[in-house]
C-alpha cells in the first residue's frame, strides 16, 4: 500500500488497557491556564518511567466551563486506577494549586469508578480547608495567597487504550520532523486522545527489556540509523531518520482513527515509510493494523 510517495508497511501498532482521567482546569486568562497545563503535563510522556501519561486533549471557551472561564481539559493515562489514585492529586497539588487563578473539576462526572483528589489534598489547608456541595458534587476550598483553590474532591475514572502509534522513517531530519509535526497537528482537533511525547513525538522508541539487569525497556535499536550493520535494521534503505507518534485514547476506535489520520498527514516529500512498533503481538491485547486502518479511512 502506497500514499502519494509514501510506502505504507504491512505491520501493526500493539496497545494496551489503561485507566484514564478527565480533569477540567480553569483560570482567569489564558496565560496561566497555559502555564497550568504546561506544569501539569510535564514529565508525563510515559509510564515506563513517569507516574502517568497526560496531555492537552483541548481548550474549551468560557461559555463550556463550570465556572465561566477560560478552560483545558486535560487527560491523564495509567496502568490502574489506584496508580492514577497516586499521580493525580500529587501533580494537582504540585502543578496546579501553585498556579495563580486555578480550579479543578472532574471531566468525568458519570464514571462509576472514582479516585478522591480534593479530599485528599485538602490536608493543605491545616484545618482552614471548606466544603461546599453543588448540586451533589462535594467541592473543597482550600486557602491560598490569591484566594482559594477550588477542587472538586473525587474525579471519575474510565477504560481507555494507551500506546497506539505509527513509525515515520525519512530521507532526512528536516523530511522526518516536518511529517511528524504535519502529524500531529492533524490530530490536534480530534477529541478523546492525547500525544504524550514531546510535541507528540518520541525519537526514543523503545523495545522490551535490556541486557542490562532491572531496565524494563531500551533504545529501539532496530530503528537506530547509527545501528545499522550492527543489528538487524528495521529501516528503509534510504532511511536517515526515524520518529514516533504514540497516541493515548479513550477508546480503541479513538486510537484507530487517530492512528489513520497521523499516517495519511505524514505521507509526502521525503517520507519514506510508514509503520508501527509492536511486541509481536505478545504484550498488548490491541492490534491496530495499519492497511486495515487506512482501508476502513478511504
Amino acid at each position: 500500500m502506497e500514499i502519494g510517495q509514501t510506502q505504507i508497511d504491512d505491520t501493526f501498532a500493539e496497545a494496551f488497557d489503561m485507566s484514564f482521567a478527565r480533569l477540567i482546569v480553569t483560570a482567569d486568562d489564558m496565560h496561566w491556564l497555559q502555564m497550568a497545563v504546561q506544569e501539569f503535563t510535564g514529565y508525563a510522556s510515559s509510564v515506563i518511567s513517569c507516574d502517568a501519561e497526560a496531555g492537552l486533549e483541548k481548550w474549551s471557551d468560557a461559555a463550556q466551563t463550570p465556572d465561566g472561564r477560560p478552560g483545558a481539559a486535560l487527560l491523564v493515562f495509567g496502568f490502574s486506577a489506584s496508580g492514577l489514585g497516586s499521580a493525580i492529586p500529587n501533580r494537582v497539588g504540585q502543578c496546579l494549586m501553585t498556579c495563580p487563578t486555578t480550579a479543578v473539576f472532574d471531566g468525568l462526572p458519570d464514571a462509576r469508578e472514582r479516585i478522591m483528589l480534593g479530599k485528599q489534598i485538602r490536608f493543605f489547608g491545616d484545618g482552614y480547608q471548606k466544603s461546599k456541595l453543588v448540586d451533589d458534587k462535594r467541592f473543597w476550598r482550600i486557602p491560598v495567597m490569591d484566594g482559594e483553590f477550588l477542587v472538586e474532591e473525587s474525579v471519575g475514572v474510565g477504560e481507555g487504550v494507551g500506546g497506539g502509534n505509527v513509525i515515520l522513517q525519512a530521507a532526512s531530519r528536516e523530511a522526518g520532523l516536518a511529517a511528524a509535526r504535519r502529524s500531529v497537528e492533524a490530530l490536534d482537533g480530534m477529541d478523546e486522545l492525547i500525544t504524550p511525547f514531546p510535541g507528540g513525538i518520541a525519537r526514543s522508541g523503545s523495545k522490551v527489556g535490556s541486557r542490562y539487569k532491572g531496565l524494563p525497556a531500551s533504545t529501539a535499536d532496530a530503528y537506530c540509523p547509527t545501528l545499522r550493520g550492527r543489528v538487524e535494521s528495521r529501516l528503509h534503505k534510504d532511511a536517515q531518520v526515524a520518529y514516533e507518534v504514540v497516541i493515548d485514547g479513550t477508546s480503541a476506535v479513538v486510537v484507530g482513527e487517530a492512528m489513520a489520520e497521523a499516517a495519511r498527514a505524514a505521507a509526502g516529500d521525503g517520507v519514506l515509510l510508514i509503520g508501527a512498533g509492536n511486541y509481536g503481538g505478545k504484550l498488548g491485547k490491541h492490534h491496530f493494523q495499519l492497511h486495515q486502518l487506512l482501508s476502513q479511512a478511504d
